[in-house]
């Protein structure tokens, strides 16, 4: 990377305007847009920075360039905001001179970054150490506070500072911060109730409602949705490139940095959602039998929410609204207030209570800032102001905002001759009077005491009778008709026959920046900016911690009848105090540039920065730099890089420096009338003397470049030589070596080589040797084998066949006695065979005997004996067989063996009905109490839900668990077990159904004897509680949804907010046990389930229908519910093909 020792090197157009040649407006516009092209953005005007806005960012503000401008001379380096920090904080530190750094331009310019950069560098150089960094980072960290209060987006800047800055930095003697100290002038209060087209609020509305949780803006009773407040503008609400949602962590980051308490923050929140809410509350005309207007509200929610956030009663704000007590002496006069009036007061409150916090806010940061010790501190003062404004419509603020911008202009022009003036005594040097514009006279004209355009204002609004925006009007054509800088319709300056661009109700000005245009209308009502007796009282009487703070008007013990100062005189008074610290700082200048209005990198618009040019006074500021010497330099400097002009000079100067310049200057013979020596530096008049200088010394540098560069070959050539030969010399001893080396390998290897190859023919000579004999021995070894192999197999032979011979034998006896058995065996057989048929013969000729003898004495009721033995019998033989074909002792066995007799009938039957009852008994003697509750609640779950609910049939085969979070164990729970009083009978995780978009929101669900609980997941906090007497019915669908609808008595304390519309996988369950709760208890009618697939759902004042319908399988099968209208919210249920 290139290093630049000085501004003129290398140098982009010119980088100080006061060297510029010739000087025109046009040759300055083109110098700023050349070096603007190049990424230049900063160029000086003597000690004054002009910064034009790139629109992008720059790789300029890194730590390396920290150190590359810190403690080096402003003209040192190229220009830059990191050399006029650095003068500033060094002659603060070193000299002990107290310094303010102005930062002035147009909204849009890069005045709030400037002064980000000067205080980032400030905290780079300075000392280190925990509480140093403590306090730069506090000083930092005030920065975004601020910017979300005070900045908001518009036309020309996407943050856009609507508030005055000034800090004060304490230095201690080392140069360490110790604290700070924050001044703000006028906040633009008349955004909180109205922006113009494509702009939005201030940001910290927009941060709060992206980047809060769920839960803080529950507590705060906002929502997301910018369109639902009335102060928030949509047409700009989102802007590219800025994350509202991020912005808002790091401002609560840097509001815990800055030293804010937790509750203070909490309370600062409540503020801005009441402004919110505040802005919802509108108005209605009501004629009273007397004839007066009046007004009243329409929608009381919003007010309600509102004094339900900063602990006022209701009644008292409403009638604050409605009436307006004025007093005077000892009388009070109450009169109402029509629609109009009413909004103004909203309004009023609206602007006061957002403005009132901005200043606590400044206040409490100082507080945090402040430096502790109460020695003498050195301070650094950094002003970013709102720029001069010039817009199409113009009021009271653009108004004071110029007034504000000709003060400070009047105190640069002063503070720049008196500084030059300064110089020039200080160095001896003769001073000449310059010649300038002095605003003076403008700024008279508005800040006059007597006719001042203020002090009429003031006058105009102090004086009883109708005061209206045109008597204000007639009064400064009267009083001003006659000063040439103001014009009007009926003033001498006006013009007015052929001047038709100046309307009845304006009057213009002609500032120093050129003329502006102001309309009256307004002009009265923004300076007197009064808020009604009534509402400071009703905020004075609220229960918030803040609120008290910011109204001590209100306190009825302290009745001040005294009218307030006006908008007006506050703020001449703040700008004359601002003015008196100004003048006793040395002040360092930097100039704001806005290149284009497209916020765009790369287009330099050229009537756009020559209108700021103008209204700036840079041309201006330049003429005065110049009116004396165009150029300073100190002779050290100065003799250092001029001294290879002059052959006395160079290379070395032995004496002093300023006689080396005498000499230097002599010997190029530069008119004594260009340049004069002062006591330290050396002041030269015209810009053409300098660059004759440069030019000289750009082309000296080029014949000692070229010098340079011969000695320098000369050197490098001998260098070479002497380098090859010695590197020869090396190389070849090296070589000769080398050569040795290998010979000597190769004699080494050759010797290896023959020794291997002998001792190889001797190895393998032993190994033949050695391979012989072992094959000889083998051949033996094998031979014996063979042999004895064969001798085993003769014997084998041998003992196997007698082997076979033997069991020959043994088989054939085995047969023989197996056939002599047989034979015997048949034998035996029918030998007893014919004993059986004798015995059997002989048996039925005795039975026969037997019955011929007894047949006379049975004939008569053998019939019926006959009958009874075969019957029982047959039973007999039924149980028995009854016995062994049993089913199993299940009750849901519903097998039973098949009836073998007709006339069994009804006896099957009745055994089959007592088999099962019996075995239900010894089913049912197995249950603990614990069981038997179960299937006492499937059994009354059955009798409601079976063929009416398609949910039902997949839930008979689940347990009824009832704990399904184990809300006792669980440590999570442990602070919401801890606080139900009752044994929870049902715990589980359900989804409470959103009426505004039918989404569904976690809560848990307990169950006890006498309500019904519903908690958050996340925390366990309690969101409601409903006891049971409260509930009238339960509606759910006959569909396989999980949705249910708790609808709770009218009147009761419960249903303040509505029913309950829930979502659980548990629905079967849940509605059982309510249901089994409202039949055991004695002193409340049964629960009654609703299953229809419609039903109505109370929700506060509303009546919403719930349908369900079956739809086609999306989002993985699940039930899905939208919103179709105010009254109408939709299930869609996947049919279950």
């Amino acid at each position: 990377m290139e290093v630049k020792t000085s501004l003129l090197d290398n140098m982009i157009g010119v980088g100080d305007m006061v060297l510029l040649e010739p000087l025109s407006e046009d040759s300055f516009l083109e110098n700023l847009k050349n070096r603007f092209d190049h990424s230049e953005i900063y160029t000086y005007i003597g000690s004054v920075v002009i910064s034009m806005n790139p629109y992008r960012s720059l790789p300029i503000y890194t730590p390396d360039k920290v150190e590359e401008y810190r403690n080096r001379n402003f003209y040192e380096l190229s220009p830059h905001i990191y050399a006029l920090a650095d003068e500033a904080y060094r002659s603060l530190r070193d000299q002990d001179k107290d310094q303010c750094i102005l930062i002035t331009g147009e909204s849009g310019a890069g005045k709030t970054e400037a002064s980000k950069l000067v205080m980032s560098y400030v905290a780079a150089v300075c000392g280190k150490g925990q509480e140093v960094n403590k306090v730069k980072e506090q000083l930092l960290q005030s920065n975004p506070v601020l910017e979300a209060f005070g900045n908001a987006k518009t036309v020309r800047n996407d943050n856009s500072s609507r508030f005055g800055k000034y800090m004060d930095i304490e230095f201690d003697f080392k140069g360490d911060p110790l604290g700070g100290v924050i001044s703000n002038y006028l906040l633009e209060k008349s955004r909180v109730v109205k922006q113009p087209r494509g702009e939005r609020n201030f940001h910290v509305f927009y941060q709060l409602l992206s980047g809060a949780s769920d839960d803080t803006l529950k507590k705060l009773k906002l929502y997301r949705d910018f369109s639902k407040y009335n102060y928030l503008s949509l047409d700009s609400a989102v802007v590219n490139g800025l994350d509202d949602a991020a912005n808002f962590r790091t401002v609560r980051n840097a509001m815990q940095i800055v030293g804010f308490m937790e509750d203070e923050v909490q309370s600062v929140l409540e503020l801005v959602a009441a402004v919110l809410k505040l802005g919802n509350i509108e108005f209605k005309p009501e004629s009273r039998c007397n004839g007066t207007d009046e007004s009243r509200i329409k929608d009381k929610n919003d007010l309600k929410e509102m004094c339900e956030l900063l602990g006022i009663e209701q009644s008292v704000l409403e009638r604050a609204f409605s009436y307006r007590t004025v007093e005077a002496k000892m009388e009070k006069v109450s009169t109402t207030l029509n629609v109009a009036q009413a909004y103004y007061a909203r309004d009023a409150l609206a602007k006061n209570l957002y403005s009132r916090l901005f200043s606590w806010l400044v206040t409490r940061i100082n507080e945090s800032i402040k430096a502790q010790t109460k020695t003498r501190h050195k301070v650094m003062g950094v002003l970013d102001i709102y720029g001069f404004e010039i817009f199409e419509d113009n009021s009271f603020e653009q108004f004071i905002i110029n007034y504000c911008n000709e003060k400070l202009q009047q105190i640069f022009i002063e503070l720049t001759l008196r500084e030059e003036q300064e110089e020039y005594v200080r160095e001896g040097i003769e001073w000449t009077n310059i010649e300038y514009f002095n605003n003076a006279i403008i700024c008279d004209l508005i800040e006059n005491n007597q006719n001042g355009i203020l002090a009429m204002l003031d006058e105009e609004c102090l004086r009883p009778g109708t005061v209206t925006d045109e008597t204000f009007l007639d009064k400064l054509n009267t009083v001003c008709a006659e000063h040439q800088h103001f014009e009007s319709r009926l003033s001498k300056n006006s013009k007015f026959l052929n001047d038709h661009s100046l309307p009845h109700s304006c009057f213009r000005i002609q500032h120093y920046a050129g003329k502006v245009l102001y309309r009256v209308e307004g002009f009265v009502d923004k300076n007197n900016d009064l808020l009604y007796r009534d509402l400071s009282q009703a905020m004075y009487k609220a229960n918030h911690s803040l609120i008290k703070q910011l109204f001590p008007e209100g306190n009825p013990a302290k009745v001040n009848l005294k009218r307030p100062p006006t908008a007006g005189f506050q703020f001449k008074a703040s700008v004359g105090t601002l003015m008196r610290n100004l003048q006793t700082k040395n002040p360092n200048y930097i100039r704001c540039i806005k290149p284009n209005d497209k916020k765009a990198s790369h287009i330099f618009t050229e009537s756009l920065v020559r209108h700021q040019v103008r209204y700036l006074g840079l041309m201006e500021n330049v003429r005065v730099r110049r009116a004396g010497y165009a150029f300073r330099q100190a002779y050290e400097p100065c003799l250092e890089r001029y001294k290879m002009l002059c052959k006395r000079t160079w290379p070395h100067w032995r004496g002093p420096a300023r006689e080396g310049v005498e000499v230097l200057m002599a010997d190029l013979q530069v008119p004594a009338e260009e340049f004069s020596y002062g006591r330290s530096k050396i002041f030269i008049r015209n810009p053409r003397t300098l660059f004759f200088l440069e030019e000289r010394r750009r082309q000296c540098l080029q014949d000692l470049a070229t010098l340079i560069q011969k000695i320098y070959r000369g050197w490098k050539c001998r260098s070479q030589f002497l380098l090859l030969k010695q590197s020869q010399i090396v190389v070849a001893a090296w070589y000769r070596r080398y050569a040795q080396q290998k010979k000597y390998q190769r004699i080494k290897s050759a010797t290896t080589v023959v020794q291997s190859y002998t001792r190889g023919w001797q190895a393998r000579k032993l190994l033949r040797e050695l391979k012989y004999q072992k094959r000889c021995e083998e051949a033996a070894t094998t031979i014996a084998a063979y042999w004895h192999g064969t001798q085993a197999r003769m014997e084998l032979r041998r003992l196997k066949q007698e082997a076979r011979n033997k069991h020959a034998v043994t088989v054939i006896w085995a047969y023989w006695q197996g056939t002599k058995a047989r034979r015997e065996l048949r034998r035996l057989k029918e030998e007893a065979r014919r004993k059986h048929a004798v015995a059997v013969i002989w048996a039925y000729w005795q039975g026969l005997k037997v019955r011929r003898e007894y047949r006379k004495y049975f004939r008569a009721n053998a019939g019926k004996k006959i009958y009874d033995f075969t019957i029982q019998r047959i039973l007999q033989k039924y149980f028995l067989g009854l016995k062994s074909t049993m089913p199993s002792m299940s009750p849901i066995d519903k097998n039973w063996p098949a009836r073998p007799y007709l006339f069994l009938d009804g006896t099957h039957t009745e055994l089959r009905r007592i088999f099962h009852l019996w075995r239900c008994k010894k089913y049912r003697s197995q249950f603990t109490e614990e069981k038997k509750a179960v299937y006492e609640e499937k059994l009354e779950a059955s009798e409601i839900f079976k063929d009416k609910k398609a949910l039902y049939p997949s839930s008979v085969s689940q347990p009824f668990k009832g704990d399904y979070l184990e809300i006792s164990k669980n440590p999570k729970y442990q602070k919401l077990s801890s606080a139900m009083d009752e044994k929870v009978l049902l715990a589980d995780v359900v989804n409470k159904i959103n009426r505004a978009n039918g989404k569904g929101t976690a809560r848990i669900f307990l169950l006890t004897k006498k309500s019904v609980v519903l908690a958050d997941q996340k925390t366990g906090q309690v969101k409601a509680s409903v006891p049971l007497p409260d509930l009238t019915s339960v509606s759910v669908s006959t569909q396989s949804d999980g949705f249910f609808a708790l609808k709770l008595k009218e009147g009761s304390a419960s249903a303040v907010k509505g029913d309950f519309l829930l979502s659980s996988e548990h629905l079967i369950e849940i509605i059982t046990k309510l249901h089994r709760i409202g039949a055991t208890a004695a002193d409340r009618e049964q629960l009654n389930v609703d299953i229809s697939d419609e039903f109505l759902v109370q929700f506060k004042q509303d009546k919403v229908c719930v349908k369900f319908i079956q739809g086609a399988p999306k989002n993985g099968n699940s039930v899905s519910c939208k919103r179709k209208n105010n009254r109408l919210l939709e299930v869609s249920v996947p049919s279950t093909a």
